[in-house]
């Protein structure tokens, strides 16, 4: 099919992969970054270009740079030692073959090697007339369960105030 679709594809597998089986989280996210560009490639590929580009820019830019933050925000060892172990070169290569593997991909895309993109894009326009036409219900669906899932963050993470009924039933068990 397309050299572009299997490539990305490949790059896309390989790079979860190593999030899954990694055990440092530095190293993790490198990889879920990895993967997350390769996955917008497909869409890219597939003739999405803005699912590729919001793909890109939501997730491989915005999420994993607040992931980042907070991995870098737990401190998870001393300072010095937790760079040392960063800047080996162990630590850059997996996800250096893969991002270059998918670099060779995207450049022979943009340069317009035949056989690598082919189809008719797809707008904006026609992504909301889709998601807002027949798949309806599936969008409000997703949005509710989104919410519950909002609702329920909150719930979870807020701490328990004096006069609570969970903390009320609490001094009742105790006393």
């Amino acid at each position: 099919m397309e050299l572009a679709f299997y490539g990305s594809s490949v790059v896309a597998i390989l790079a979860t992969l190593g999030v899954i089986t990694g055990t440092n989280p530095m190293h993790a996210l490198l990889y879920l970054i990895v993967s997350l560009i390769a996955v917008g490639m497909i869409f890219f590929s597939l003739g999405a270009s803005f699912v590729g580009a919001m793909q890109v820019i939501v997730y491989a830019g915005a999420i994993m740079v607040l992931f980042v933050f907070v991995v870098m925000m737990l401190n998870l060892g001393t300072a010095q030692e937790q760079e040392r172990q960063w800047l080996r070169p162990i630590t850059w290569i997996g996800p250096l073959i893969l991002s270059a593997g998918q670099m060779a991909v995207f450049y022979a895309a943009l340069h317009g090697v035949p056989g690598i993109i082919t189809g008719e894009p797809i707008t904006a326009k026609q992504v909301g007339i889709a998601l807002y036409g027949p798949y309806v219900l599936a969008v409000e669906l997703a949005s509710l369960l989104l919410l519950a899932g909002l609702v329920a963050a909150y719930h979870l993470g807020r701490e328990s105030q004096r006069g609570d009924i969970i903390s009320t039933r609490n001094e009742e068990d105790d006393a």
